[in-house]
C-alpha cells in the first residue's frame, strides 16, 4: 500500500531511496539543485558503478551544479522539455511527489507525495516504472558541459596546481595509488579521487582512470591493474591534497 508523505517525509524517504540503491537509480525533476548530502550519496553510488539516470527540464544549471555533474562521469543526464513530473525510483521503491530535486524546495516549500514499494504494491510500482521508462525514451540524453567558468574555482585550481608543480622533482618521490594517498592523508579514497578530478588532473572513463595533460605534468602515471587502469602519484602531492 502506498504511504502518504509530507515535506519532511519526502525529504527523508528520498535520501534513503538514493543511498540504499543497489542497482539502478532514476531521478526525475524539472529543476536541479543538489543538497550536499544528496551529492555525497550520488558520488558514493557512482564510485560503486551504480546505473544513475537524471531527467530534468531546464538546461540552465548553476555553475556549481554543472561543474559537479560534469565531474561525475558515470551519471547519465537527459533533457525533457515537457517535463513537469517529479519522481524518484530505484529497483525497490518509488516516490511520486510535488517536490523538485532542489534544495530550496526541500527547505522552504510545503510539499507532499506518496511512497511505494515493489514488495508491498508491485502493480503500482510497475505502473510508475513503465511511465519512467517512457520518459527516458522520449528524453534527449546529453553530456553536461560547463560553458561558463566559475572564476573563483578556476583561480583556486590554478593556484593549487602551480604550487604542486613549483617543486616537482619527482625522481626522489615515491609513487602512490589513491588508496595509499588516502591512508597517508586520512581522507577517504572518494575524497582523494575528487581532489584530482576537481583539479582536472584525471578523469574516469568506464572502468579506467585517465590522466589529463595537466595530470601528467604533475607527475601522474597510468598503470594497468586487475580491475582496469589506475594512476599513481608522487607522494609529495599528499600535502597539497590536505591544504
Amino acid at each position: 500500500m502506498a504511504k502518504f508523505l509530507n515535506t519532511t517525509g519526502v525529504s527523508y524517504h528520498l535520501e534513503e531511496l538514493i543511498k540504499t540503491t543497489k542497482d539502478r537509480l532514476i531521478l526525475i525533476s524539472p529543476y536541479l539543485q543538489f543538497h550536499k548530502r544528496v551529492k555525497d550519496h550520488l558520488e558514493n553510488l557512482n564510485i560503486q558503478k551504480r546505473d544513475i539516470r537524471i531527467i530534468y527540464r531546464e538546461n540552465k544549471l548553476q555553475v556549481e551544479e554543472s561543474n559537479w555533474l560534469e565531474s561525475q562521469i558515470g551519471i547519465r543526464t537527459s533533457l525533457c522539455n515537457s517535463l513537469h513530473a517529479k519522481c524518484y525510483l530505484n529497483e525497490n521503491e518509488a516516490i511520486v511527489t510535488s517536490m523538485n530535486l532542489y534544495s530550496f524546495s526541500q527547505q522552504n516549500n510545503d510539499e507532499m507525495g506518496i511512497h511505494v514499494t515493489k514488495e508491498k504494491d508491485a502493480d503500482l510500482y510497475n505502473d510508475i516504472y513503465d511511465e519512467v521508462q517512457r520518459l527516458l525514451a522520449i528524453s534527449e540524453e546529453i553530456r553536461v558541459s560547463v560553458k561558463k567558468v566559475d572564476k573563483e574555482i578556476e583561480k583556486k585550481t590554478e593556484s593549487t596546481i602551480k604550487k604542486v608543480q613549483e617543486n616537482k622533482d619527482y625522481s626522489k618521490s615515491k609513487l602512490l595509488t589513491t588508496k595509499e594517498l588516502s591512508k597517508l592523508t586520512g581522507l577517504s579514497s572518494r575524497k582523494v579521487n575528487k581532489w584530482f578530478t576537481d583539479n582536472k588532473l584525471m578523469y574516469k572513463k568506464e572502468d579506467d582512470w585517465i590522466t589529463t595533460k595537466r595530470g601528467k605534468e604533475t607527475g601522474g602515471i597510468e598503470k594497468n591493474g586487475q580491475y582496469g587502469q589506475f594512476v599513481v602519484w608522487p607522494e609529495d602531492i599528499a600535502k597539497h591534497i590536505t591544504e
